[in-house]
């Protein structure tokens, strides 16, 4: 007979407590403790004590010197997006985990995803939608492919089992809350049978080297639903993001082992599912046929990808005692900084004014090198006059008023040239003090670079 042990886990961040506890320890979160009945079963055959694997003879330490280093031969999708993301295709053997809110079309992604491999057999494991819902889906997506094959199931041992029947080079688990192993008591979703469940299907992908797709759910906090060890676990950690009343959805890297964190793909939501966006800056950027205040152009970096996007300010008389600042895409406290530099070194009397900012197209940024374009869209409402449609920014603004180097500046300045722009105003620091690589960097490009290394500077070219 199996031995029942009670246990108590965190629901925020799975730590494990033999008894209840009002604060967690690990996470500073109250009331977050729940009771889950945990069975020890010794015919797991996933499982095995050290001593029986050391006497198999499972367990042999080698020298780094040995191991001898291959190029990783990558699965390419047709999705370029999704390529990017991942840090240039599919790795064998690798588990992602994708999270996002619910209805912004994760199910509908890698259904997408699975139906575009072509000569790849596939496997969509689906323990929240029927056949006929997934088929419906499909046939909404106007595609087909014979190595792409359906199982509507929970259990992870009958999933196990249809694995080694089919041997799928790929498969993809909607969603990794719903499934659950026999091994464990407690109800599917709970931090035990989530920590099991992944655990299980980490194990397959790197004895079978076959890449592993798990969609999850998210608490309404924003993180991932389960336990923390659950990002630490999986390879590559990937956020799909945006306003579902938008078209516009955002794929965003949060850990890769095999590429860059700091990737971003771009998607449009349209009736034939998910459409990747090769230029992301022609759609950041309102087309308008009136000049308005407030609004100023941004040359960026997410990642390795320059894009422009669109910055909106808006600065007006504070009705009320105490000023608001408000902000979409962008970091309050940063706005903050940029509000007491004008302050001081500018002589702007922000201190009375309301100001609203906002990052068109519904993007997230993070990069310093925006600080330009909030600065001039900030002083263009202020003034109430408006820049010229044909100008972008690029540069980090210090605390004495000096406008900083930014990095990538040659990706920056190409960006803004093909997409039209006749000048990009930079850093001055970023050419250097010698007045021949300024030459050289104005015969490179056809757009005319200007630089500087003052806000006073820059607002006298502007408005003066």
């Amino acid at each position: 007979m199996s031995k029942l042990k009670t246990s108590f886990f965190c629901q925020n961040c799975g730590y494990e407590s033999a008894k209840w506890l009002g604060k967690c320890p690990s996470c500073n979160e109250w009331n977050t403790f729940v009771e889950e009945i945990i069975t020890k079963d010794k015919t797991n055959p996933q499982k095995q004590s050290w001593k029986e694997q050391t006497a198999a003879g499972e367990m042999k330490t080698i020298s780094l010197s040995e191991v001898k280093s291959t190029e990783e031969k990558r699965l390419l999708t047709q999705d370029a997006e999704l390529n990017r993301v991942l840090g240039g295709g599919i790795v064998p053997g690798s588990i992602i985990l994708i999270a996002g809110e619910p209805g912004i079309g994760k199910s509908t992604l890698f259904l997408q995803l699975g139906l575009h491999l072509k000569n790849t057999t596939t496997l969509y494991v689906s323990g929240e939608e029927s056949e006929q819902q997934i088929k419906m889906r499909a046939d909404r997506l106007q595609m087909t492919n014979e190595d792409f094959y359906l199982l509507t199931e929970t259990s992870t041992n009958t999933i196990f089992q249809e694995i080694k029947k089919l041997k799928p080079q790929v498969v993809i688990i909607d969603s990794i809350q719903t499934l659950q192993t026999p091994y464990i008591e407690s109800g599917p979703g709970s931090i035990s049978q989530i920590r099991e469940t992944a655990a299980e299907l980490q194990r397959f992908a790197k004895e079978t080297n076959t890449p592993v797709f798990l969609i999850g759910h998210i608490t309404k906090d924003g993180n991932i639903a389960g336990p923390k060890i659950l990002e630490h676990m999986v390879d590559t950690v990937l956020q799909f993001e945006g306003d579902r009343h938008y078209a516009y959805r955002i794929l965003r890297t949060m850990k890769n082992r095999f590429g860059s964190t700091s990737e971003l793909g771009i998607y449009e939501m349209s009736e034939t599912g998910m459409r990747p966006v090769s230029n992301p800056s022609e759609i950041l950027i309102t087309q308008k046929e009136d000049q308005l205040s407030g609004i100023a152009i941004a040359a960026t970096m997410e990642g390795m990808r320059p894009l422009l996007i669109e910055v909106q300010a808006l600065v007006t008389q504070s009705v009320y005692g105490t000023p608001q600042r408000t902000v979409s895409g962008f970091d309050l406290r940063r706005l903050q900084l940029l509000l007491a530099v004008l302050e001081k070194r500018g002589g702007f009397h922000f201190g009375m004014k309301d100001v609203f900012l906002n990052i068109a197209g519904g993007l997230k940024v993070e990069d310093p090198s925006i600080d330009l374009a909030v600065l001039c869209a900030l002083l263009s409402s202020y003034e109430d006059v408006p820049l010229n449609p044909h100008i972008c920014f690029a540069g980090e603004v210090g605390l004495s008023g000096e406008i900083r180097a930014v990095n990538r500046i040659d990706q920056r300045i190409a960006e803004a040239e093909k997409l039209g722009f006749e000048k990009i105003i930079i850093s001055k620091y970023n050419i250097g003090q010698r007045k021949e690589n300024e030459k050289k960097l104005l015969q490179k490009y056809n757009i005319e670079v200007i630089t500087m290394s003052k806000v006073e500077e820059l607002y006298q070219y502007l408005f003066q």
